[in-house]
């Protein structure tokens, strides 16, 4: 790996910064705290006769609980929910209103995208208007880039990087994972079941749990493996591998207390440990990859 990422990694010096004008990740922290509320409300208290009265037992849905163990999402259920997700994210905070700029991110991202060999779904990139520095990634191919991340990057080969990274996530159905291990089991089940096809209903119960996972963040063992997957992905597109490495790099230069990178330590490991995981990972594989940065073709923001 280049010599200049594995020093990096092993002296990192943190500096003191200033706050981001928009709290991006209080936003959506307060969102998803909304979303978990939901149904925890004080409820009227029942009369005498109503409490005497015995209650049914609860059945266990054995389909629920096979599909929970066993089963998996269809494309058509899993871009329902990553639909739901992504329209939450958005209504919290809008694409940046330009046209040539979402053209470019979604042409470079459909671009890694194929390489991923992942057909069956249909992509979507978005650039987000906020200064807060991330990328997310929900199921059904529906990704994420912050303003205040894309105005870091230097060229196209670190925008694929970062995308491809993300394509990772979704192709190795990493929050897909985590929804079926999660409490709203019975939810998740009900949502892959015929019997809801034709509403939402239950995909939209999902949200405050993938809410909650879109912020606190993937395991870091999911981040680690999507660096890996996310900088072959780049390379099979043609372009230098070392892009999300070189991100990483800067990324792991920002001030500790930087406000806007606190959504993004919260959802994924510090740079420089995924910089070090990294280059152990690859360990000189990918040296003889000679893929283009193409910097004069990246679009700069106005």
């Amino acid at each position: 790996m280049k010599r200049k990422l594995m020093v990096l990694a092993i002296s990192l010096v943190s500096f003191s910064g200033a706050a981001a004008a928009f709290d991006f990740g209080k936003l959506l922290e307060e969102g998803i705290n909304q979303e978990l509320n939901k149904g925890k409300q004080t409820q009227p208290a029942p009369d005498a006769s109503q409490s005497a009265a015995p209650q049914p037992k609860q059945k266990i849905d054995a389909r629920q609980l096979g599909f929970a163990l066993f089963g998996d999402y269809s494309p058509e259920e899993e871009t329902r929910i990553g639909g739901q997700i992504a329209g939450d994210l958005l209504g919290a905070v809008p694409l940046v209103r330009d046209d040539k700029l979402q053209r470019y991110v979604n042409l470079v991202g459909d671009w890694v995208a194929l390489q991923s060999g992942r057909k069956d779904i249909t992509w979507h990139f978005g650039v987000l208007d906020t200064e807060d520095i991330n990328a997310f990634a929900a199921p059904g191919g529906y990704i994420f880039v912050t303003k205040g991340l894309y105005r870091r990057l230097n060229n196209e080969a670190e925008l694929a990087g970062v995308l491809a990274h993300e394509v990772a996530h979704v192709t190795l159905k990493h929050h897909l994972k985590v929804l079926k291990q999660s409490s709203l089991i019975g939810a998740l089940g009900q949502a892959a079941s015929h019997k809801v096809k034709d509403s939402d209903q239950a995909v939209q119960n999902l949200i405050g749990n993938g809410a909650e996972i879109m912020a606190r963040g993937l395991d870091k063992n999911a981040e680690f493996e999507a660096d890996r997957v996310g900088i072959v992905f780049a390379a099979r597109a043609g372009y230098d591998p070392w892009g999300l490495p070189e991100v990483l790099q800067d990324l792991a230069g920002l001030p500790a207390k930087d406000s806007r990178t606190s959504l993004l330590y919260k959802t994924h490991p510090h740079p420089a440990d995924r910089l070090a995981e990294l280059g152990e990972a690859v360990d000189g594989r990918l040296d003889a990859v000679h893929g283009k940065d193409l910097p004069g073709r990246f679009y700069h923001l106005r």
